[in-house]
């Protein structure tokens, strides 16, 4: 009898283990402001090797651990810091090149040490649509982006006004403050502050800030005067559910033509920020614009939590390097010659510590 009681016991203990086993986990909880929406608040990071758009070569979103880890050893910015990492060695001739960009050696970069997690997933490229991971560019798209730039360079060292606007301290690099929000080679940081009217994101690079009003839900939102085409675009968001979403128009001008986010006069940007775990949010953003893209593209991302505080960036590149910059110009204009942009920090062969050469 107690064998029949104890087999009876183990088979019943075994169908509530099994029925335990398949409940699925439950769902992550966000923390709540006071009123009611789930707590974006803090310090997050989107440093990272991944990019935007996904390598040459690269057919994968996602891979394996030993290929992130390949592509990150073969990534230029990790090159440069192991070429560099270690004593200096006077003797390896690496200023007679006339390189001057190569001060901006790697003591000045941190672009992230992995590629993103998201989702669990090793990724290659923020963009998930298209399929390939790079930008679906119309001709009229290309067409701006080769204009653009023409344009720039045409008019190069004329002025204060004519240098790109990252060096003029208003806007930050690379698309550091959206629409979409991307990482370039250092101040990955970003501060968050939230209240029920408003959502304000402190962007590290170039401290840009953008002021988001948050309406009801989204037939509420509303657009200012189309007239107005302010930095980092005319945003204003609404709640749906746990996630905030972002729209923005009218993004300036010659922000939207000096890319890596190409945008025309009809381009629209809309972001979404959920938060998924105590020091992560999964913020994902879609690009619609039919006039410099052949379909709407889509991109996704991890921002993580940091615990230190984010400081003011003082850009003394637009401070104080700017006269630097047009007296250069303007010396190399007295020997006959027309300024020109340097080669960049990976224009020559880098040299390893000790002399030697990649």
């Amino acid at each position: 009898m107690r064998w029949g009681v104890s087999v009876l016991g183990m088979v019943l203990a075994a169908a509530v283990a099994g029925q335990v086993q398949a409940q699925p986990a439950k769902a992550y909880a966000a923390p709540r402001t006071a009123d009611g929406r789930p707590d974006l608040t803090g310090v997050w990071s989107n440093a990272s090797v991944t990019n935007l758009t996904r390598p040459p070569g690269v057919p994968k979103l996602a891979v394996s651990q030993a290929e992130a880890e390949a592509l990150v050893k073969a990534n230029p910015f990790m090159q440069l810091i192991e070429a560099e990492n270690g004593p200096s060695d006077v003797n390896d001739k690496l200023l007679e090149d006339g390189n001057s960009d190569r001060g901006y050696n790697a003591f000045w970069i941190d672009p992230g040490k992995s590629l993103s997690s998201v989702k669990g997933e090793f990724r290659t490229s923020w963009i998930v649509e298209p399929a390939n991971g790079q930008l679906p560019m119309s001709d009229e798209g290309r067409k701006r982006a080769r204009d653009a730039r023409a344009e720039r360079m045409k008019v190069l060292y004329a002025g204060p006004e004519a240098l790109p606007l990252p060096e003029r301290c208003l806007i930050g690099f690379s698309g550091a403050g959206g629409p979409g929000m991307l990482n370039t080679i250092y101040n990955n940081n970003y501060q968050i502050v939230q209240t029920p009217g408003a959502v304000i994101i402190v962007v590290e690079m170039v401290h840009d800030a953008r002021v988001i009003p948050i309406a009801r839900d989204r037939a509420s939102a509303r657009h200012g005067p189309a007239a107005i085409a302010p930095w980092l675009g005319d945003s204003v968001g609404w709640w749906e559910g746990d996630t905030l979403v972002v729209e923005t128009v009218n993004v300036n001008p010659k922000q939207a033509s000096a890319g890596p986010v190409y945008l025309s006069e009809k381009g629209r940007v809309t972001e979404r920020f959920t938060r998924v775990a105590d020091q992560q949010i999964f913020y994902e953003f879609q690009v619609e614009d039919p006039v410099y893209y052949t379909q709407t593209w889509k991109a996704e991302m991890s921002l993580n939590g940091r615990s230190e505080q984010v400081y003011e960036y003082a850009c003394h590149e637009g401070n104080y390097a700017m006269a630097g910059i047009l007296g250069g110009a303007r010396l190399e204009e007295s020997k006959g010659l027309t300024p020109s942009q340097g080669p960049g920090i990976f224009g020559t062969p880098i040299p390893k510590r000790g002399g030697g050469q990649d």
